[in-house]
Formats: structure tokens, sequence, C-alpha cells
């Protein structure tokens, strides 16, 4: 994967860093200062979240053009934190977690499947299902991929620092997501098929420079839980959500590109995870983030703050989403 171009001063900071083109550290923590206090909604900034993106790209594949030594470089550590506590900052602000929960398995699970329990209003499934563009299913795509493309890493962090129930629900859904051993049918790789099948690029990385910030934020926020060991409560809520809402709304995605003409080696990536899901969903729900709870009851209120965090963030995205394409603009920040 090739750096992306800056989007402004902070990304150009860090970017300018790693490349060894005169920046240094110290400069992108004192420029990051200032960005997060110039910034309206880091959620929604290009500038913070390509930051951060990038920072948290060094603990995943990393860059073509930047050494791995910088991966735990201890200034570019300090420009993270200052990202990561605006952010946190910003979803704490934003998100609405359920009180009263009592700690327990069956509690948990049923507060999670309340959260995500769909609603009335508009949705991206739904219009991808009946009526979005061939050019529209593209962009779905390119969203997408951002996460898609090394979908289940960002959890997998998690496995080391759980234990017993929890970690034992984690690592079956994790299987089954890197294909069981098989690397044909690993879902990063099911979903860069989906692309091949529809012309766009299957590389990783590949569209990082066309998505706007509040595609960035909905990875960012997995990094974020999953790079940290006080955050194992909220990536246990972040991936029950994220299984819960996956379903039903795949379904509906495999019909939209069925509508387009697409055969079954397309929408095969759709089609496995309305299945798989709807099992992963019951794991991740009662066995996951329910026997989490159970074991440390002090981490309730993250697993609900991380399940709310992403529901959030996949709010957001569709609010940018939605309204372009329904003016007939591209919901892409290049076409």
């Amino acid at each position: 994967m090739d750096l992306p171009g800056a989007r402004g001063a902070l990304s150009a900071a860090v970017i300018s860093t790693l490349t060894s083109a005169g920046g240094t550290p110290a400069a992108a923590v004192e420029v990051a200062g200032h960005a997060i206090r110039r910034s309206p909604d880091v959620l929604l900034d290009d500038d913070v979240q390509l930051a951060l993106f990038v920072l948290d790209e060094l603990f995943y594949r990393g860059f073509s053009d930047v050494a791995d030594e910088w991966e735990w470089d201890p200034g570019l550590l300090a420009v993270r934190a200052v990202l990561e506590e605006a952010f946190e900052s910003a979803l704490r602000e934003r998100v609405v977690v359920p009180g009263g929960i009592r700690a327990e398995r069956g509690a948990i699970a049923d507060a999670l499947f309340a959260m995500t329990a769909p609603g009335p209003g508009p949705s991206v499934a739904r219009h991808v299902a009946k009526r979005a563009t061939l050019e529209q299913l593209r962009e779905f795509l390119i969203h997408r991929s951002v996460y898609q493309l090394k979908e289940a890493d960002p959890h997998t962090w998690a496995i080391p620092r759980l234990e017993g129930r929890a970690k034992a629900a984690l690592v079956e859904i994790q299987a089954d997501e890197y294909g069981g051993g098989a690397p044909d049918r690993m879902h990063a790789e099911l979903f860069a098929r989906t692309m091949r099948g529809a012309g766009l690029d299957s590389r990783y990385g590949a569209y990082v420079e066309q998505v706007p910030a509040v595609t960035l934020a909905a990875v960012n926020v997995m990094s974020l839980f999953g790079l940290h060991r006080r955050w194992r409560g909220a990536v246990a809520g972040h991936l029950a959500a994220f299984e819960m809402t996956s379903s039903m709304p795949n379904r509906l995605y495999g019909d939209g590109f069925r509508r387009h003409g697409f055969g079954a080696d397309t929408t095969w990536y759709f089609d496995e995870h309305v299945e798989a899901d709807a099992v992963h969903e019951q794991i991740a729900g009662r066995e996951l983030a329910g026997g989490l709870a159970e074991q440390e009851p002090e981490l309730a209120p993250d697993i609900l703050f991380g399940a709310a965090s992403g529901l959030l963030l996949d709010d957001l995205v569709a609010c940018h989403v939605l309204p372009a394409w329904k003016s007939g603009r591209t919901s892409l920040r290049v076409p």
C-alpha cells in the first residue's frame, strides 16, 4: 500500500515524518494539537481522520515506502495519543449508551439486540437493493473496501487480551472470518473477488484517497478499540453490533448486485454473510460480549459504548452517502 496524499497540515506533517521529508514527530505533535483545536468535528475532519488512519496502518500492513521501524516510534505514538483522545471525546459527546443494564450474559445480549434492531428510516442496504445505479454500487464497494480488505483484523487484536468463554467465542468467529484455514474463503478475499467482479481495483488500500473522513472514522474506531487493552470491552461490543447488523443488510446488498446482472461469483461475499452472521450474532452477543461482562463486570459500560460507537459511525456514513446519491452526486472525495 502506498502512502496517500495529505489532506491538510496535520496529515502532511505525519506523512513527511514517515518519508523523512523534513518532518519530525515533535513537530507533528504540535500540529496535531492545533488541528484538534481548529476542527469543528473531528469525526468528519479529513485531515484528522487521515492522519489517524496512517498512524494506525503502521500496525497492520504498513506502507511500501515507509520503514517498519516507525511502528513503535515514541514520537509518533505521542501524535496518535493526541488524536485518539480527541476521537474518544468526540464519540463520548455523541454516543448514547443505555443505562441500568446488568452485567449478565443475557441482559447484555438483550441490550445489544435492542440497540441494533433495524429502524424505519432510510438505509444504504435498502437503497442498494432497490434503487442504486451501477456506479453507486461501485462507490458502495469503494467505501467498504477500506475495512473489508482487512476484514476481522482490528477485532483480532483482542484475542490475547481475553480469556475463557469470551476468548473462545472470539476465536470461533474469527476462524470463520479467515476462511477456516482456506485462503480463498477468507472474507477479505471474497470481498476482493466482488470488487474484481464489479470492475474495481482489489488491491489493499487502493481507494483510501477517494473515501471521505467519515468512512475512515468508521475504520479508525475499530483500530482505536483493538490496539488498546483497556478497550477490550469496546472491541467485544463493537464486533457484536457489527455482526448483529450484518445478515439482513448483506441479503439486500446481494439483491442489489443481482438486480444489475452480477452472478454468484460476485455476490458470494454477501451470500456468505447472510448465513454466517446469523450464527455469529448469537455468538458475539451472548458468548463474547455477554460472557465478557460476566467475567469482568466493570467492562459492561465499555461493551455498550463500543457497540454504540460503531452504530453511530455507520449512521454518519449513511447520512453522508444517501443524500449524495439521491441528489445525483458522488459520495466519494474523488469520483
